[in-house]
């Protein structure tokens, strides 16, 4: 039987106890239904999985002791990173998750030209705990231990340069340079893949992306919709390079 995964933002070791925080608590004993003697499995985001039992239950909290320390290697060799054009509400969570799921290592937020969600500092505070939580549960589902950079949205030229100086930069173009079957990728195995807005991108954005060394990577005759695009271009990049 699987166990319950609990991401928790906590030290942990094996032998020790420790106390669940109240949403943690919540989800195994109201939520899942769990009792006193009942495992579950936690992790933090460290490549290890602990498997824990719970030992206490109360009304609003919760105690595990620890058994164990499992490593987890289950992270692709390609470390992908996604800059994505913000997407509105549903289509922004849909392509968090999914790019988790398929293995993304960091993901930047872009407000492009086109974008058409703007975030005051308020929104974007919101947002950004929000965008962490689809991600962390995302790993508590496919079972990965570390969990993905979520960036504080940036615009699309700063978000070039947190790109790793040696990464290969690319980004989606029907009629791009690059074919997945002759692409080559540097000895580091690292590669960003910016995506544009609901709107695409702008010529100005174009401008940037080339000053900043990307280029197009052909993936099909068809334009993509921008839910869509980096989700196929992570996977096509995992099939030729990375572990699927």
């Amino acid at each position: 039987m699987r166990l319950t995964r609990c991401h928790v933002e906590l030290p942990l070791a094996p032998l020790t106890e420790i106390a669940l925080p109240e949403n943690t608590a919540n989800h195994l004993l109201r939520v899942l239904r769990l009792r006193e003697g009942d495992q579950c499995v936690l992790f933090n985001g460290d490549g290890n999985d602990y498997p824990a039992r719970i030992i206490t239950a109360g009304k609003r909290d919760a105690r595990v002791a620890i058994e164990s320390a499992q490593t987890v290697d289950n992270e692709s060799p390609l470390a992908i990173t996604l800059l994505q054009g913000i997407a509105r509400g549903e289509k922004m969570d849909l392509i968090l998750q999914k790019a988790t799921e398929l293995g993304v290592a960091a993901i930047i937020p872009v407000n492009a030209e086109r974008t058409e969600v703007r975030l005051d500092a308020a929104r974007t505070e919101k947002r950004m705990a929000h965008w962490r939580s689809v991600v962390v549960s995302a790993c508590e589902q496919s079972g990965r231990g570390r969990v993905p950079v979520v960036h504080a949205p940036a615009a699309l030229a700063e978000a070039a340069r947190q790109v790793a100086p040696d990464a290969a930069r690319l980004t989606l173009d029907p009629q791009g340079e690059h074919r997945l079957s002759t692409l080559q990728l540097p000895q580091a195995q690292a590669v960003a893949v910016a995506i544009g807005p609901e709107g695409g991108w702008s010529p100005r954005d174009r401008r940037t992306l080339a000053d900043a060394g990307f280029s197009g990577l052909q993936l099909g005759p068809r334009v993509l919709r921008t839910e869509t695009a980096g989700l196929a271009a992570i996977a096509a990049l995992q099939a030729r390079f990375g572990d699927l």
